[in-house]
């Protein structure tokens, strides 16, 4: 049974919006948005509590659940307790921009296929006003499979996707007016509190003064509880809701002792309280009792949890006790917040302690509790809540405190706001009186920055900065910040960073160089240093076309984030896309879909900009000569690598297409600095494509190779000096040639350069003398698939996705879904996702009618 709210004994039934509730379970949403005070979660628990057939999940939210982690923890361990959901999506939430994030939307779908005729209960959707995350939960309803419901309560209107739902659903909303008591409920209501029935005359003027608002009717039967005259006291009430609700808030604690008006006024300062707390916070002997008293005489107590440990009160009531204490000369209510703080902090909570202590203007506690923050802050993406109570703290008290505003810029970048970061940790670099140390740790985390920024060289600097300071003071100790400021682990981040952005600038033999280099060093035994270091060597790796090494490196980083369990955390994407450039280089791009997918995913989890642009170039790829979407313009300007590349792209596209293509533009001529890049691959393809086999000839001889030539620039080497031979009437020569590049891609399965390079090349190698060898025949049955990979099959009125059919291409293998989603390093809730998808999409209702369907179609 899913944990309730506690329904108040003088509660009374409403069965009528019970069957309005009943009668919507066929729509996925139903809405309740009124006032406070309207009954709205006594209705929905009353509700729950007479469908003991259903399967119920209660969501109760407030202001912290603007934070997307939080949100997405507390359904997931709401589902759990329910239904047996796994406690963890094992997906990235987007921390940068607040959502969600679709992989645990998805996720989420995927339960509820998996466990139909749950019903969602969103109550106080109100309190959150993170947009995203309401867009997110709208998303969400959009796209509920049959036979699932999802509730949402709110004082405000509710404005995403209700005019769709209406339409097509015949929404449900609940409003105010609806909610209003009737005169029978108002009376019994009105009795059960006054504990006697009241007269006609006086319930006409409670109805007419309050117009049957359920809070409005119970704070007057608080007022009538005493009065010689209880008509006179209810006709006489004048004002709006709100005015009413403090006036009647008054009368009630006017009914109350001295000592309890005091001890309530204390308890307001609490967001939510317990027996131990208040005991001992304000030395109440036993709360326990306090609070059973408060319940039963209806002091608007909200039990938070089904077993009634913790409470709070109603807002409105709250609101005025809490103005009333704020107005009291003296400091009790700053050192109930500190005595609070110090409560949470001893029991673990440490969020919530952090809260009390901003409340109480404490901020050197703040600093103090934040700069002890551990590693688990980074490998958990926690850093959200970091960089906001960071945030919160005033900017000339963190001034006063330099390595406050390095943890502050460390944890925005990590959390995706680079820009702010970057700009943060600048001030600090140029901070007079800077440490040496800090200066390294500072300069370490602005080389960081190359994955968000299209300027390589800044960040190689700052990199040479930190290890030159690394490398003149050994001793030295930075500020413990995270605990990931030791010097071994600044080295290898240093490290690490300098061969991205070698990487990125094109010049991969550096790169490689700096990632040995990290490598050796003992901050590389860091799992999650580990992880990105083998997913950026792996992305070399495949860029070079040292395609079996790359699938390797990225297979070793990714078995470690599953063992590490950090395959939701932003850590492994450059693995992921590694793994996925190894599939298009294969000539397998279908197989990169998945990939692709996750590795995007996390690189968007913190916005990096630099990896998305690879991703992009990977999916420009995998496209095939189709028109692919243009990158984000918020991505800014493309690193040299992938520009390069997609100018490459867009230029074989045309002579593909048949259209003339020119040679590199005058002074354009990048072999005279890079070396050999695809620019002059495809220039050269270019220029035999247009039947000048002399310019050809001499961009060829003409460009510097490189000092360790690359197998992929071996073998695009190889193949285009065939072509031209083959141009140049030279056959013998063209055909040595053409098997000169085939031997050397054999080792690396390095396929699809082959395709590239166009179909002249795929002719000479289906023409070679001699017996096939299996990986001739491998380039020559690859190409011809993926030349037809994009026909449409005109049986299926929605088509299935990269990701589907590759998904689809493993069923008949019988591996479970946990074996599965092991094999492709993504969560069980993403594979039934997409097996969900496949069904839905072939019209089937399982694996063996999928198999048997996909088969008949000739997926399979």
């Amino acid at each position: 049974m899913t944990v309730l709210p506690h329904t108040p004994v003088h509660a009374v039934d409403r069965p009528r919006l019970r069957r309005r509730l009943d009668d919507a379970l066929g729509a996925p949403v139903s809405t309740l948005v009124a006032p406070v005070g309207s009954g709205k979660t006594v209705l929905l628990s009353q509700w729950v509590a007479s469908r003991t057939d259903l399967g119920f999940v209660w969501l109760g939210l407030d202001a912290a659940d603007n934070d997307p982690q939080r949100f997405i923890g507390r359904l997931l361990s709401g589902l759990s307790a329910q239904i047996g959901a796994r406690q963890d999506l094992e997906t990235p939430h987007a921390l940068s921009d607040g959502a969600l994030g679709r992989p645990a939307l998805e996720g989420l779908l995927a339960v509820f296929h998996a466990h139909p005729g749950v019903t969602l209960i969103i109550d106080d959707v109100h309190t959150v006003t993170n947009g995203a995350i309401l867009t997110d939960l709208w998303w969400l309803a959009d796209h509920l499979p049959a036979h699932t419901h999802i509730v949402f309560s709110s004082r405000v209107d509710l404005d995403f996707g209700r005019s769709r739902h209406r339409l097509r659903h015949s929404l449900l909303e609940l409003r105010q007016s609806d909610l209003a008591l009737d005169e029978e409920s108002a009376a019994a209501l009105l009795e059960r509190i006054v504990g006697a029935p009241v007269s006609s005359l006086t319930l006409s003027a409670v109805m007419e003064r309050t117009e049957g608002w359920p809070a409005g009717v119970q704070l007057t039967a608080l007022g009538l509880r005493d009065r010689s005259d209880p008509e006179d006291f209810a006709r006489h009430l004048r004002g709006t809701d709100h005015l009413i609700a403090e006036y009647l808030s008054e009368q009630a604690l006017a009914q109350q002792t001295p000592e309890r008006r005091e001890l309530l006024l204390r308890l307001s300062a609490f967001d939510r309280m317990s027996a131990g707390l208040i005991e001992s916070v304000l030395g109440v002997d036993d709360a326990a009792v306090l609070l059973a008293e408060l319940q039963h005489d209806s002091m608007f107590l909200v039990a938070l949890d089904d077993s009634q440990e913790w409470f709070r009160f109603h807002h409105l009531f709250r609101e005025l006790l809490h103005y009333r204490l704020r107005a009291r000369k003296g400091d009790e209510e700053h050192r109930i917040l500190v005595a609070a703080a110090e409560w949470h902090r001893d029991e673990g909570e440490l969020p919530t302690a952090i809260e009390y202590l901003l409340r109480a203007h404490e901020w050197t506690r703040v600093l103090d509790l934040l700069l002890a923050s551990g590693r688990d802050v980074f490998e958990q993406s926690r850093t959200l809540s970091l960089s906001r109570w960071l945030d919160a703290v005033p900017a000339e008290v963190r001034a006063a405190r330099p390595d406050a505003e390095i943890l502050r810029g460390i944890v925005l970048g990590m959390s995706g706001d680079a820009t702010r970061g970057e700009d943060v940790l600048r001030a600090q670099a140029a901070r007079p009186g800077l440490t040496p140390a800090q200066s390294a740790v500072v300069h370490a985390y602005l080389a960081a920055a190359v994955q968000f920024r299209s300027d390589s060289e800044v960040s190689l600097r700052a990199a040479k900065a930190s290890l030159e300071l690394l490398r003149r003071d050994p001793p030295l100790r930075p500020p413990d910040l995270l605990g990931l400021t030791q010097p071994a682990f600044l080295h290898t981040l240093a490290r690490t960073s300098g061969g991205r952005a070698h990487l990125l600038a094109g010049d991969l033999d550096r790169a490689q160089h700096w990632f040995d280099s990290a490598l050796a060093g003992p901050g590389a035994q860091y799992s999650p240093y580990r992880v990105h270091l083998r997913g950026s060597m792996a992305l070399l790796h495949a860029w070079s076309g040292r395609l079996i090494a790359a699938g390797a490196l990225a297979g070793e980083a990714l078995e470690l984030a599953s063992d590490a369990q950090l395959l939701a955390h932003p850590a492994p994407a450059d693995a992921y896309l590694a793994a996925a450039l190894v599939a298009v280089e294969r000539g397998e791009p279908k197989s990169a879909a998945l990939y692709l997918h996750e590795g995007i995913v996390r690189a968007e989890s913190n916005r990096r900009t630099q990896l998305l642009w690879i991703a992009h170039l990977i999916r420009v790829l995998a496209d095939s000569g189709e028109d692919p979407c243009p990158a984000p313009p918020s991505m800014g300007r493309p690193p040299p690598l992938v520009d390069i590349a997609l100018r490459a792209h867009a230029a074989r596209t045309l002579r593909l297409q048949g259209s003339l293509t020119a040679p590199l533009p005058p002074g354009d001529d990048p072999a005279r600095d890079a070396g050999w890049t695809p620019l002059i691959a495809e220039s050269v393809a270019g220029l035999l494509a247009d039947g000048r086999p002399d310019r050809a000839r001499r961009l060829l001889d003409s460009t510097t190779a490189s000092v360790h030539p690359t197998p992929r620039e071996t073998v695009e080497r190889l193949a285009l000096g065939a072509w031209l031979a083959h141009t140049e009437h030279d056959v013998a020569a063209a055909h040595r040639l053409i098997s000169d590049a085939l031997d050397a891609a054999e080792p690396h399965d390095l396929v699809a350069v082959f395709s590239r390079t166009g179909p002249d090349v795929l002719h000479l190698i289906a023409e070679l003398p001699g017996t096939p060898s299996g990986f001739r025949a491998t380039v020559l049955w690859r190409s011809r698939q993926n030349r037809q990979r994009r026909t449409a099959s005109p049986q299926l009125p929605e088509q299935l996705t990269d990701r589907e059919l590759e998904i689809l291409a493993y069923l008949p293998s019988r591996m479970t879904n946990t074996e599965l989603a092991a094999r492709c390093f993504v969560s069980v809730n993403t594979i039934k996702t997409h097996t969900a998808h496949i069904y839905r999409k072939l019209d089937v209702v399982n694996r063996n009618g999928a198999v048997a369907r996909a088969q008949e179609l000739g997926f399979l």
